[in-house]
């Protein structure tokens, strides 16, 4: 066996085959310290690459198993094929430069976590496999978004789009609920039971997640600063999540796929209080800002990035208001004025998709209205007529939505508060388009001012 040195290193040809940088034993064997460059690359073998940048071919072809530990770029195609693999070390980088398609012979695997596990600095583009969502998202460049199959949502309890609605008063003697019905949002029909809250609750203010609904504060009959909260998929009881600053009812929540935020409500006075919540960490609630007026019986709902909310009732104890305020939700900040409603009022149901907001129902004097208003909720203005309820009522909770269909349930019908004024009635809309409400169902228990929540509303995008 010849051995020839060149500057550095050796290389040995021994039967016809030839070895660079081997050692004695090593024939057939490439150790390249630093930069190598080629025209075409064919891996036959297990090869372990340190570095290996600038493929000028237009594509490699693996035939069997490469690792990567540094830095790999190309300009060509990737071509991974049946029955093998390319494992990238966390340490590895890997640079696609204008690469026009990478084919995988059977699948991939993308990245997978939960929604605290996305990182930061999200790009346009990327892609994962989302855990606690049990599906497929990708980042729009504004958003998260999710894939999920239709009859998922429409057959599965832990699909898409189901709505919680929350506590109450009930029909018979005025007292609090604790209850908690359920009902999905693409079927018509009755709410079923989904399980109790801590204790009961009127007059507080509900939002979720996907994965979590939350219930805050209300009335027992003294005002109480509980957060419960619920796994939306699971029916069962709620439970303790932390404390609100402090009690409060006729308040409003909503919510990013992320925070959960609490706006206005009364604590013996008035309030502007906002106040939020990470709704996958448990805890206290956390000072957000102030609303441009203190007020009570507001109600509201958001999109991916805006919370927005009328503030209801401006000064107690009565004087009715038309002011809607708006906050990003990702900054906490004081909010500002977003416009202003059709109608002044009180006590009304809301719901949204990613786009628009929709008011409905309320009160500034009796008989209740019927009138649905919305806005964009992306533009600053005035709402606009969107349609009517098929029964005029307040206090009718804060409804729920997909984003593509809005629900709101029970309230009072009448001149009220008068018992037999109670309703157990449940309209829907198309979001998307404008109209009358139509017949969508029956809530269990005749009842008004309990919350209302989905895990499909518009403050989450991709359902």
């Amino acid at each position: 066996m010849a051995t020839f040195r060149v500057g550095v290193g050796s290389f040995n040809i021994q039967d016809g085959a030839v070895g660079f940088g081997t050692d004695i034993d090593g024939l057939g064997n490439l150790r390249v310290k630093g930069v190598t460059k080629t025209t075409g690359s064919i891996v036959s073998g297990a090869s372990t690459l340190t570095r290996y940048s600038g493929f000028a071919a237009d594509n490699i072809n693996q035939l069997e198993n490469i690792t990567l530990t540094s830095e790999v770029g190309t300009i060509g195609d990737i071509v991974v094929g049946v029955g093998t693999s390319v494992i990238i070390s966390s340490a590895s980088t890997v640079t696609v430069g204008t690469v026009e398609s990478v084919s995988i012979g059977t699948h991939f695997s993308p990245p997978v976590g939960g929604i605290e596990e996305r990182g930061e600095d999200f790009v346009e583009g990327m892609m994962r496999f989302n855990t606690d969502l049990n599906t497929i998202e990708f980042y729009n460049g504004n958003e998260w978004r999710q894939f999920n199959y239709q009859l998922d949502i429409k057959n599965s309890p832990g699909g898409r789009g189901r709505a919680l609605l929350t506590g109450g008063d009930e029909l018979d003697g005025g007292s609090a609920l604790s209850r908690i019905e359920f009902c999905n949002i693409t079927t018509l029909g009755n709410t079923k039971s989904f399980g109790d809250l801590l204790s009961v609750s009127k007059r507080g203010a509900a939002l979720a997640g996907h994965t979590r609904a939350l219930h805050a504060g209300g009335t027992t009959p003294s005002y109480t600063s509980t957060i419960n909260y619920n796994t939306i998929a699971s029916e069962g009881d709620s439970i303790n999540f932390g404390d609100l600053s402090g009690g409060r009812l006729g308040h409003t929540g909503y919510s990013s796929s992320t925070r959960g935020i609490w706006a206005s409500g009364y604590a013996g006075a008035d309030t502007n209080i906002i106040e939020y919540v990470e709704i996958m960490t448990l805890g206290d609630a956390v000072d957000f800002g102030d609303a441009t007026n203190k007020s009570h019986m507001a109600n509201g709902f958001s999109s991916p990035t805006r919370g927005v909310w009328h503030l209801g009732d401006i000064v107690s104890p009565i004087n009715y208001g038309a002011v809607i305020n708006f906050v990003t939700i990702a900054s906490k900040g004081n909010a500002s004025t977003f416009g202003s409603l059709s109608n002044e009022g009180r006590d009304m149901s809301s719901c949204s998709n990613s786009v628009r907001g929709i008011f409905a129902g309320g009160r500034s004097s009796v008989p209740a209205y019927k009138d649905i208003t919305y806005v964009t909720i992306a533009s600053e203005g005035n709402s606009t007529n969107f349609g009517d309820l098929t029964v005029g009522r307040w206090m009718a909770g804060q409804g729920a939505s997909s984003n593509t269909r809005g629900i709101f349930m029970s309230g009072i019908a009448g001149d009220g508060p008068s018992y037999s004024d109670f309703t157990n009635v449940i309209d829907f809309i198309t979001i998307a388009s404008t109209g009358n409400a139509t017949d969508f169902g029956d809530v269990a228990i005749k009842c008004y001012s309990g919350g209302g929540c989905s895990d499909s509303h518009g403050g989450l995008g991709g359902y």
